[in-house]
């Protein structure tokens, strides 16, 4: 499942240059891939999911690295998370632009998504959620890493959408 997300989120404390413009946007839009699936393929969901969001950036011709979370960063409900860091030439710093978790029962339980196995136990499926990209840093990324002296090369995967190949042509 796929879903179009405008997203909101409220921090107290976060000020200052480290969060402004695009860094720690207080409302963004985003697109989010979802599968509840049978417990013994869910890492194999997993990896898939993984695959998928590095096409995308594969595709944009972005410099990206794929980071496996240790426990004291992911949040209490995932079993694993892999986030997408693109680099900002501008920043020339990482930035997190989609993360991929399996949360195996933590949200089917909550949500009480049941199966009956070939016992006829019942048991739960697990759950997975990623983010496919967080538009405006991959918006700010493309700007930056594709800057000419007088335009912005866009990837050609995006060409048919601009119906050219830089901002310069437009």
């Amino acid at each position: 499942m796929t879903a179009y997300t405008p997203c909101f989120r409220r921090e107290a404390g976060s000020y200052g240059k480290d969060v402004r413009g695009l860094n720690r946007l207080h409302q963004f839009d985003k697109v989010e891939i979802v599968q509840i699936v049978h417990p013994e393929k869910s890492y194999a969901v997993l990896e898939e999911m993984v695959l998928h969001v590095e096409k995308l950036l594969l595709s944009l011709d972005l410099p990206y690295r794929i980071l496996r979370l240790c426990g004291g960063d992911m949040s209490f409900t995932s079993a694993i998370t892999y986030d997408f860091e693109v680099y900002s030439a501008a920043q020339q710093k990482w930035l997190e632009v989609s993360s991929v978790s399996n949360f195996e029962t933590f949200q089917t339980n909550r949500m009480k998504i049941r199966f009956k196995d070939d016992q006829g136990k019942t048991r739960l499926l697990h759950s997975l959620n990623g983010s496919s990209l967080a538009l405006p840093r991959i918006l700010a990324c493309l700007l930056e890493n594709n800057q000419g002296p007088d335009f912005i090369s866009l990837p050609a995967v995006i060409h048919p959408y601009f119906k050219a190949e830089s901002l310069r042509n437009i």
